[in-house]
């Protein structure tokens, strides 16, 4: 196991994190995760640390991540140094993907989005129903999970693009039947409490690819364990995912944390804000002279009670 995540209980005193990616600027929605886990860590007298996930190199770039911590301090927040940016840990992933390889719960999967996506059009085309995942994408085809490992060996030789996909099937053999996560906030149907995970429904979710040497539901587990958070606060879009997350914890023999997800901030359309829409950004409302204490008002006239 890797150094840094040497198995060990929770921290006794509360730590809690925000963790943006460096690929657009924040907005509104990034400053309501932000400001919740930095006053619930102050509330509680625990920690508040910052993750740059910027894991991604080909969308992360320098000016948007200058702008995350111009943005946080205008907020008036605080965080402790350093901080902790996932491009500094890759041996860190690549490692602990050769233990999941080891423990025989990962293959490399060689079909790309074009031919899946064929699949799909073809299979739905014939009145078949082809599985989904939460977020409505299909779900991978399962026929490479048998694939004889020197024959995959010598594709991968051979230069064929792939991704390394996580065996659902087996990860979940190897975790407990009774998989779950304590929820302090709610999903979106209400689900709070203990909460039943079906990381199943994700099927073969992807861990590494070429261009991302660990994805997010890897590296999210792993950054959380090693940096000992205690409380994950995140949206309620990420609700769904936690339940690969309590799988990976499960193979890695990692504590859970506690988790709370809050509702979304509506964007002009109804819909979740995106970083492409410069008007919600917190920078475009710094510009209009909307002070922080404005921004809190902001959020709190969407329901969202601020501590």
């Amino acid at each position: 196991m890797p150094e840094d995540l040497m198995q060990s209980p929770l921290s006794k005193n509360r730590v809690f994190r925000f963790a943006p990616s460096p690929n657009g600027l924040l907005h509104l929605g990034h400053a309501l995760s932000a400001i919740l886990n930095h006053d619930l860590a102050a509330a509680c007298g625990g920690r508040f640390l910052l993750r740059i996930e910027d894991i991604d190199p080909a969308r992360s770039r320098p000016e948007f991540e200058a702008a995350i911590y111009r943005d946080l301090a205008w907020l008036g927040l605080d965080w402790e140094r350093p901080v902790r940016r996932q491009s500094e840990h890759l041996a860190f992933y690549a490692e602990a993907l050769e233990r999941l390889k080891e423990m025989g719960v990962l293959y490399p999967g060689f079909l790309s989005r074009g031919e899946v996506k064929a699949r799909v059009e073809a299979h739905e085309a014939a009145g078949g129903v082809w599985p989904r995942d939460p977020d409505g994408a299909p779900l991978y085809p399962t026929e490479e999970r048998g694939l004889d490992r020197a024959q995959a060996l010598a594709l991968i030789e051979e230069g064929r693009q792939h991704a390394w996909r996580l065996d659902m099937e087996r990860a979940r053999a190897l975790a407990p039947a009774a998989l779950d996560w304590s929820e302090s906030g709610e999903g979106p149907e209400g689900e709070t409490g203990t909460v039943a995970a079906r990381p199943e429904r994700w099927g073969d979710v992807i861990l590494s690819r070429p261009d991302a040497p660990a994805s997010y539901h890897l590296a999210v587990v792993l950054d959380d364990a090693a940096q000992g958070i205690t409380d994950v606060v995140r949206g309620q879009d990420l609700f769904h995912a936690t339940a690969v997350h309590r799988l990976l914890q499960c193979l890695f023999g990692l504590p859970a944390p506690r988790y709370t997800h809050h509702g979304l901030v509506p964007g002009p359309d109804g819909r979740k804000l995106s970083k492409s829409n410069q008007d919600t950004g917190i920078a475009a409302y710094r510009g209009k002279g909307v002070s922080p204490a404005g921004i809190r008002t902001l959020l709190a006239g969407y329901g969202f009670v601020l501590h």
